[in-house]
């Protein structure tokens, strides 16, 4: 299946419609408000700033599986991310992203690998997977990396369509 034909809802309800990435890159997140990592919403969200009129996106994707630091409804996150952080990038409905109930969008992603070697299961909230335009996985980047750091910069860079 590709990253474009993943059904999954946006936040506020409706479907994210991941077809209408097609062709631009994406930096999909998952995101949570009460972890230590959660300042990086500040970074994701002047990426998005930065690189949106080149064909880009951040997509938060709200996870309460690592110690409870989702907690909050759809409305509850939602007004978190825009008054604490500003956010305008898109973010799509809670999801699980490990285990049994893995969504099919992570099913896709877990497998590429991190400049490390790390395959498989998400370790932490923030961990980032670049899509290329055509729908592939360019990278993967570990959790404790920054939005802004220079390699997952360069990765955008190196995989902006326009």
């Amino acid at each position: 299946m590709s990253f474009y034909d993943v059904e999954i809802e946006g936040l506020r309800g409706g479907s994210a419609d991941l077809g209408q990435y097609r062709g631009k890159a994406v930096l999909v997140v998952n995101v949570a408000s009460k972890c230590g990592l959660t300042p990086q919403y500040s970074g994701l969200e002047r990426l998005q700033e930065r690189f949106a009129e080149r064909g880009f996106t951040v997509l938060g994707v709200p996870c309460n599986q690592f110690m409870g630091q989702e907690p909050g409804s759809a409305e509850e996150i939602a007004e978190f991310c825009s008054a604490t952080y500003g956010v305008t990038f898109p973010m799509t409905e809670k999801i699980e992203v490990n285990g049994d109930g893995r969504h099919a969008l992570y099913g896709g992603l877990v497998g590429t690998p991190d400049a490390e070697g790390h395959t498989g299961d998400i370790r932490w909230n923030f961990e980032k997977f670049l899509i290329a335009p055509d729908g592939a996985v360019a990278a993967r980047f570990a959790p404790q990396s920054e939005p802004e750091s220079a390699d997952v910069v360069a990765a955008i860079e190196k995989n902006l369509p326009a």
